[in-house]
Order: C-alpha cells, then sequence, then structure tokens
C-alpha cells in the first residue's frame, strides 16, 4: 500500500473518530426531560412500625418531596419536581379528586416545559385512576401512574424502583402517543386493560386478556404493541365542562341475588347501573325485571361480567335490543362505571353510548 493511500486512510479514520466524539458529546449534553411527579398518597407513601411491616402499615404518610429524596437516582434521568395534590389511602378516592386531578395534569402537559407526568398512586383504585384520566387527558405527553405493594419502611420496598423507572418512562419519546399508562414491577400496562389481580403480590398489575404493552429494561421502555381503542388525544369528553360525574353504581351478580340491590340503587336517583353479571354478563330471572323498571325510569344499564376478562356478547344472553340495555365489550365493571359516568355527561341515547363501548 502507497503512502497516499495509508495517509488517505488514517485521515478517514480521524474524521470518523471526531464524529463519533461529536455525537457522544451532543449526546451527553441533551437536556434531560422534565417531569412533574404528582403525589396522592396510597402504599408508596406510606411506613410501618418495622422494616419487616408489610401489612397493617400506615398509608399516606410520607410526602412527595422526600419521595423525591429518597431516589437520588432520579437527577440523573430527568429533571423533576413534585406536587402532593391529596394524600390519601386510595381506597377513599372519590369522583371530584378524579375531576381535579385530572384538571391538574391537564393544565400542566399544555405548558411547553413540562415533558411528562408521574402520579404515585395507592393500587387499591389505580387502575380506576388510570382509566379515567386515559379518557379525560387531553394530550399526547406521557402520563404514567406508579405505587407499590410494600410501604417505604420495609426490606426490599419497591416503591423507590417503581419511581425510577415511572420518570423513565414518562420522559422518554416512545411513551408519547400510547395513551396513560402504569407502570410497576419493570411492566408497561396500558390504563384500559390493566388490573391488580392479587392482594399482596408484587406483580400484582396485569393485563389478562392482552397483555402488558412492554417492559422496562436497564431504566428504558421497550414497547411490543399498543392500545387500538381511543384515549386521551381521540377522546370526546372535556371534563373542563363538567362540575360532577352523574351517580353510577355497580350491581353484582351471584347466585341467588335477587333485585333488592338494584332497587336501592334505583331509589337512590342513580343516572347509570353497570351490572357485573355471571358468565357472559347473564341477568338472573329474579333481577331481570328491576333492570327493566330501572331502564324504564331512564336509568341506563349496561351490563358487564364478573369473570375478569372476555368481552360480553351483545344480545347473547340478554336480548339487548329488547330491553334497550348497553354491553361493556370487555371492560371491566369499575371501568365500565367509568366510561358511563363520563358518556352521561354528553348523553342518555343508549345507541350512542354503545357506541362509546365500542370505541373506548
Amino acid at each position: 500500500m502507497n503512502r497516499r493511500r495509508l495517509g488517505f486512510m488514517t485521515v478517514v479514520s480521524l474524521l470518523v473518530l471526531a464524529t463519533h466524539a461529536t455525537l457522544a458529546g451532543q449526546a451527553a449534553q441533551a437536556p434531560l426531560p422534565n417531569v412533574v411527579i404528582l403525589a396522592t398518597g396510597g402504599t408508596i407513601a406510606g411506613t410501618g412500625t418495622t422494616s419487616t411491616t408489610t401489612v397493617g402499615y400506615a398509608v399516606a404518610t410520607v410526602g412527595v418531596q422526600s419521595l423525591i429524596d429518597a431516589v437520588p437516582e432520579l437527577k440523573r434521568i430527568a429533571m423533576v419536581r413534585g406536587e402532593q395534590v391529596f394524600q390519601i389511602a386510595s381506597e377513599n378516592m372519590t369522583c371530584d379528586h378524579w375531576l381535579k386531578l385530572g384538571r391538574r395534569v391537564n393544565e400542566l402537559l399544555a405548558q411547553d416545559e413540562v415533558d411528562g407526568i408521574v402520579i404515585t398512586h395507592g393500587t387499591d383504585t389505580l387502575e380506576e385512576t388510570a382509566y379515567f384520566l386515559n379518557l379525560a387527558v387531553t394530550s399526547a405527553k406521557p402520563v404514567v401512574l406508579v405505587g407499590a405493594m410494600r410501604p417505604s419502611t420495609a426490606l426490599s420496598a419497591d416503591g423507590p424502583m417503581n419511581l425510577y423507572d415511572a420518570v423513565s418512562l414518562a420522559g422518554s419519546r416512545e411513551a408519547v402517543g400510547r395513551g396513560v399508562l402504569v407502570c410497576m414491577n419493570d411492566q408497561i400496562n396500558g390504563a384500559r386493560d390493566v388490573t391488580k389481580t392479587n392482594t399482596s403480590d408484587l406483580g400484582t398489575f396485569r393485563s389478562r386478556e392482552l397483555g402488558p404493552l412492554g417492559s422496562m429494561r436497564a431504566g428504558r421502555p421497550a414497547f411490543y404493541r399498543t392500545s387500538t381503542r381511543r384515549h386521551t388525544t381521540q377522546s370526546e369528553f372535556d371534563i373542563r365542562e363538567i362540575r360532577e360525574l352523574p351517580r353510577v353504581g355497580i350491581v353484582y351478580g351471584y347466585a341467588d341475588y335477587g333485585s333488592a340491590v338494584i332497587e336501592a340503587l334505583t331509589a337512590a336517583g342513580v343516572k347509570g347501573i353497570v351490572h357485573a353479571g355471571v358468565g357472559n354478563g347473564s341477568v338472573s330471572l329474579d333481577a331481570r325485571p328491576a333492570l327493566v323498571a330501572a331502564r324504564v325510569k331512564g336509568i341506563v344499564v349496561v351490563r358487564s361480567s364478573r369473570v375478569g376478562s372476555g368481552a360480553v356478547a351483545r344480545n347473547g344472553e340478554v336480548n339487548d335490543d329488547a330491553f334497550d340495555f348497553v354491553v361493556a365489550d370487555d371492560l371491566t365493571p369499575q371501568k365500565a362505571r367509568i366510561l358511563l359516568a363520563l358518556a352521561l355527561t354528553k348523553t342518555v341515547d343508549t345507541r350512542e353510548i354503545q357506541r362509546m363501548f365500542n370505541q373506548y
């Protein structure tokens, strides 16, 4: 090889090395995403009397800044600030809490300097808050709910790692446009499909029918699928116009359950009833007249199933057309209640409400 050829290759090598060094420098100087953590309480903010206390601990005792300070590694992946929105156990979450939280999320996401939001939440109703926000948030920016199954004082507390992953996910480009997400135990689940499946297991949150959207790997998201149902930026619901959500009750089906609960809800003035039927949303002969009477009074009736997975077939176990009922598709009863409440803020037309259940 002549000297001219050798000199040319040396110059090319130097240029390649310089290019790599420039790109590495740019990556190192890339600004960190701005993530806001909205704290609502729950086990992730709980404390026990000993390091082995995992039952009977006090929930919602640790403030948001303490949660952030407990994970100093957050500073490496995002510019983080926190707000204490509520400080409650999640079984005490109400529709008013949802509306306040949803409005604050939309306010923050409308700001150019906010790239994503993490919401710390108790696990008992986390899936319900997530689905409400999935229908109420108007931005494509990531919103991630996170919780813990062990209090912050426990040995091997899961909250700090869950929070780290959630912040990383909320600040990632990969999560943009995927709807509201739940990130716990290294899994990424969509708000529509995820549910709590175990009272105490760390891997309690699962999407039983369709599986997770992806997983966290070494602190970075890896997605494998996305939800095709309408959410966030495609949602027709505007909570700015809603002062309160219509009252919707759930009736749980079981052998010999009768009609007493249905009649009580009707007398209480609910606007909608979700019937969590056995099997494919079946309604017993004893309960059916009470549901029909409720519908005659203008109460919208939605048939769902207590099974936990699978879609309820319209006009399958019940002649829904004849009774003017709506079916919940594969939404769990607690999520069907949320969609029905939001639907009732726009219409009482059961054909329109059925369309919403088919699309969301």
